[in-house]
Order: C-alpha cells, then sequence, then structure tokens
C-alpha cells in the first residue's frame, strides 16, 4: 500500500525533529529478522532509552537534507532495509543495544552511524562504540576515582583510632 504524499511529509518532519535532537543514530540491516525478533529488540531498546524506528530510506535522506548540522553527511549507505536507533540521551547507548541484540540474532549487521554533531561512522566505528562503557559506567567510575582517596584517609585514622582503642584496652585489663 503506498504512502500518501501528506503521510510522507508528515514523517520527514517528524525524523527530522528525531534527529535534530539526536545524540547518535546507528542504522543496521535488520533482513532475516521476523517480527517477534524486531518486537524484542524493541522492547529492549526502550528499557535503555532508545527509539527504534523503520522508515524509507528516501524519506530519511529528505530528512536529513532539512537538518544544518547533516547537511555534508554522506547518504550512500542508507540502502536497502534498515532500521534506525536513536537516543536523545547517550550517545553509546543505541550501539549497545543493537550490539547486545546481534550477539543473539547474528541476521542484524551494523551498517553506520550519525552522530549528534554530524559526523559520518561506518560499521567498525560502530562495533567500537558499543565496547565502551554507557555514560553512567563512567560516571560512576569517575565518583568512585574522586572518593578513593577519601576512603584511604577513613580507613587510615580508623586502623589507628582501633589501635589507640586496642591499647588502651590493654593497659586498663593489667
Amino acid at each position: 500500500m503506498a504512502i500518501t504524499r501528506d503521510k510522507k511529509k508528515a514523517l520527514v518532519a517528524e525524523m527530522s525533529t528525531v534527529l535534530t535532537g539526536a545524540k547518535m543514530t546507528v542504522y543496521a540491516q535488520y533482513q532475516g529478522l521476523s517480527v517477534a525478533d524486531i518486537q524484542e529488540l524493541r522492547k529492549a531498546a526502550r528499557e535503555a532509552g532508545v527509539t527504534i524506528t523503520v522508515i524509507k530510506n528516501r524519506l530519511v535522506r529528505v530528512a536529513i537534507e532539512s537538518i544544518d548540522t547533516y547537511k555534508n553527511v554522506d547518504t550512500s549507505a542508507l540502502s536497502g532495509q534498515l532500521l534506525y536507533a536513536i537516543s536523545t540521551e547517550d550517545e553509546v547507548a543505541p550501539a549497545q543495544v543493537l550490539n547486545n541484540f546481534a550477539k543473539t540474532h547474528p541476521a542484524l549487521q551494523f551498517v553506520g552511524a550519525f552522530s549528534g554533531e554530524g559526523a559520518n561512522l561506518d560499521a567498525n566505528d560502530v562495533k567500537a562504540l558499543a565496547g565502551l562503557p554507557s555514560k553512567n559506567q563512567l560516571i560512576g567510575e569517575v565518583i568512585s576515582q574522586l572518593l578513593s582517596p577519601v576512603h584511604d584517609v577513613t580507613n587510615a585514622l580508623s586502623g589507628n583510632l582501633h589501635a589507640l582503642l586496642d591499647g588502651v584496652e590493654a593497659k586498663a585489663t593489667s
């Protein structure tokens, strides 16, 4: 069934809005996945704050051309059956969601990505991104490193106080 011109305009406008606010958009081939597999992927993506969209590549090209940030992006890789994983919160989340899903569903293949700054990434770059820790994990690691000296000082002082108390107790009992 053909899509009406008004529906196409609405889809392009919606995609333009989504891409404008996106920190990362990863696109992958999904040929060979069942409808149940796609639903499973969408559920996992929702839990990670990622939106999965299946839209005609031509409409995505039109949406990209209407955004200043993406005007110079090479869209030649947008061919075949592609799905788009988009995150407005985390740059790494779309790649991680698709990578985790691809581990159990090898039919899903990375094609590339667009960063929020308008950079075009190839499949290898996306796979490298998928291996990075998430933003929340990185924040946790930084906080842990910052608190490490505080914990060391606290433990040292606590050890000295325990030694002092042990000495006082030994003198009191003798």
